[in-house]
């Protein structure tokens, strides 16, 4: 990494912070998401005046499909594709699902799918919420496949088929799919803490001027794994509310 000049007046940096690195484990040729931060100190020696960088480097692996297919038969993720399904065993095409180079594609359950409405005179309250600001959508189904509907300019709530159980040293973030980001269809990013388990509960939001269709069964979320040093206290450890979650939309809690 080539750092600004006025931090480098020896030409040696560089390959000494690239020393430094591997001293704390970091290795460019695995796959990282890395803190890089820098301390800086002056010294004055023989009437010049040096800056000096220190390098330091917290990084958390990103999990490959290997690594989440080991994780996975010790119960992180239930049930789990070993490969990425694109088409059904009878040639249908679907939203993929399972792993990816550094993640892994969750399904969309067809038990339930809430979409936010309006009621005059109400305010939605994260810490009063009211389930009548909720209605279901029905499931349908045509040869494309079972789907719900997501109209126009609105946020709904769904679960994953997956049940995660993150060990404590690995955490989760949910993205969405680029395919259903191209129909304005906007996957809401939130994490999995490390020790969580349940299913998730996922936020959609329709960001188009059209109704648009959300595949029931078939991905809809890419988790990316993410291991570290193991954490003080783990969601699990400090009872998190959202732990044991149900195949269902489990709603704002304080």
């Amino acid at each position: 990494m080539k750092l600004p000049a006025r931090f480098a007046p020896v030409a040696q940096l560089d390959r000494a912070l690239a020393s430094e690195a591997k001293g704390y484990g970091f290795d460019p040729r695995r796959a990282h998401f890395s803190v890089w931060f820098y301390s800086v100190f002056g010294l004055r020696r023989g009437g010049a005046s040096w800056t000096f960088c220190r390098f330091h480097a917290l990084s958390f692996v990103i999990l490959n499909d290997i690594q989440i297919k080991t994780f996975a038969q010790g119960g992180m993720i239930s049930p789990f594709e070993p490969s990425l399904v694109r088409h059904l065993p009878d040639g249908t095409p679907v939203m993929s699902f399972g792993p990816s180079s550094y993640g892994y594609d969750l399904r969309l359950s067809p038990r339930e799918f809430l979409i936010f409405r309006h009621i005059p005179g109400t305010v939605v309250d994260p810490k009063a919420f009211n389930p009548k600001n909720l209605e279901a959508a029905s499931l349908q189904r045509d040869s494309s496949g079972s789907y719900f509907i997501l109209p126009a300019r609105s946020y709904g709530l769904g679960v994953a088929v997956e049940e995660l159980h993150l060990p404590a040293n690995v955490t989760a973030v949910c993205v969405g799919k680029s395919t259903y980001a191209r129909c304005g269809i906007i996957a809401n990013v939130t994490p999995a803490e490390a020790g969580w388990k349940g299913h998730l509960t996922l936020e959609f939001s329709n960001s188009s001027a059209a109704d648009c269709r959300i595949y029931a069964e078939e991905g809809v979320v890419q988790m990316l794994f993410f291991q570290g040093e193991i954490c003080e206290t783990s969601y699990r450890a400090r009872r998190g509310k959202y732990q044991n979650q149900r195949q269902k939309v489990t709603l704002p809690r304080v």
